[in-house]
């Protein structure tokens, strides 16, 4: 892909903060007409750089009232083993974030559930994947920012 100029950034700005505008009404916040803006997007789209458009749902509101971060030290290190648990954990629907980690920690998780029982429920699925030498569980009382965005630079 070529480099992003100014009007590209300002366009994943604006499309961050709301997927469902039209190409007109994105357009026009860039100054552009429609065709040029929307084969902008087009390329965005195609490069990679928009991975997809989505809803975001409140999670409480859909039955999920709980978050927790789990943080995971693995016994084996061996790549087979991380392969396969990096799969089963990634295919798990509860889990919305997984990260691998450098430091004290091997891997976290960001993870929703309806409630403790739900959760304890998940629990007993992920440390009967393989033996882990640790897991963490921290739960979220508030969520006090959750951004979406990128802060792409103008």
């Amino acid at each position: 892909m070529r480099i992003m100029d100014a009007i590209d950034r300002r366009i994943l700005r604006i499309v961050q903060k709301d997927a469902s505008l039209s190409i007109y009404e994105i357009a026009t916040q860039v100054g552009l007409s429609q065709t040029p803006c929307w084969k902008r997007l087009q390329r965005l789209e195609a490069s990679g750089v928009i991975k997809r458009r989505i809803a975001l749902l409140d999670p409480a509101k859909v039955g999920l009232g709980i978050t927790v971060f789990v943080s995971i030290q693995v016994g084996d290190h061996s790549g087979k083993a991380l392969a396969r648990f990096a799969a089963e954990v990634s295919a798990m629907e509860e889990v919305l974030d997984f990260y691998r980690m450098a430091g004290d920690v091997d891997y976290v998780l960001r993870v929703v559930a309806p409630d403790t029982s739900a959760f304890d429920a998940f629990y007993k699925r992920l440390i009967e994947m393989m033996p882990l030498k640790n897991v963490t569980s921290r739960f979220a009382l508030e969520s006090i920012k959750s951004e979406t965005a990128l802060p792409i630079a103008t």
